[in-house]
């Protein structure tokens, strides 16, 4: 299977070649009709698959191309003009025309890709948020049972956060929310996943992370957390809950229960500690 970032580009390239050799084509059969016969409309088609696939500059790019192609067409169909002025005039219109829509498409396009962007991050932190994080630990736990590799998952509560946010105010609670997964994310790895997956309740998705480097990785990411709310004068301490999966035969909903279930067994240790388990109970 191609990686994403090889994926998207091979698309990008096929809807380039695609797109700009259809703007050819559409040019051979408008020279081939005649110039009374004018196919103006069908270079919108290339011209918005383009914009819409590889962005503004490769669709304006096609807008130029179709704008030349089309004035080439008329011209060696026999098309007269009494002025100079009036091929360029024909030719500039034309750009603008195709230019617009290719910038309407690609700022589409842009407004979507935004919009589902959005609808995949916890707003107020940046981090992702539950629905995304479940999206993603689906499809983690599909590659661990097909290529039998481990990863270990955590569930982070804050513990005492209720007293920091009602004595100080919710613009300190939103604080102590981002530096939380500003800490979090400053321990990860490129391929691991910080979430927030509502309220104080955070989790972090380790790929390829088995029990002997997870525990310390965990065991850190904790100390760092309680110096920087120490650093702050921030009275919270965390709770964490993690249990390394190496060929899981348990679903999401199960997995999240047993995580959940580390997690409150650590506060009722007396919070602030961390509940780890090596694999899931079946």
């Amino acid at each position: 299977m191609k990686p994403l970032k090889d994926l998207t580009q091979w698309r990008t390239s096929t809807a380039l070649l695609v797109g700009y050799s259809l703007i050819l084509a559409i040019g051979a059969l408008d020279y081939a009709t005649g110039y009374e016969l004018s196919l103006s409309l069908l270079y919108l088609v290339p011209v918005s698959l383009v914009a819409w696939t590889a962005g503004r500059w490769p669709g304006l790019a096609g807008a130029l191309l179709s704008a030349a192609v089309w004035v080439t067409a008329d011209l060696l169909a026999g098309q007269k003009y009494s002025s100079p002025f009036y091929i360029f005039w024909h030719a500039g219109t034309r750009a603008v025309i195709l230019g617009t829509t290719a910038l309407l498409f690609s700022a589409l396009r842009r407004s979507i890709e935004h919009e589902k962007s959005l609808a995949r991050i916890d707003h107020l932190t940046g981090a992702a948020n539950a629905r995304s994080f479940l999206e993603i630990l689906r499809s983690e736990i599909d590659r661990s049972r097909r290529y039998k590799r481990p990863f270990t998952l955590a569930y982070i509560d804050l513990d005492n956060f209720k007293a920091v946010n009602d004595s100080q105010g919710h613009n300190t609670g939103d604080l102590l929310l981002q530096t939380v997964v500003s800490v979090m994310r400053s321990h990860a790895r490129s391929t691991d996943i910080v979430a927030r997956l509502g309220g104080d309740e955070f989790a972090l998705l380790l790929p390829e992370a088995d029990e002997k480097a997870a525990q310390p990785a965990i065991g850190k990411l904790r100390e760092s957390l309680l110096l920087e709310m120490g650093r702050r004068g921030w009275p919270v301490t965390v709770s964490i809950g993690a249990l390394t999966v190496a060929a899981p035969k348990l679903g999401v909903d199960e997995l999240l229960k047993q995580v959940d279930d580390l997690m409150y067994s650590a506060k009722l240790r007396g919070k602030n500690t961390v509940s780890f388990s090596p694999e899931p109970k079946t």
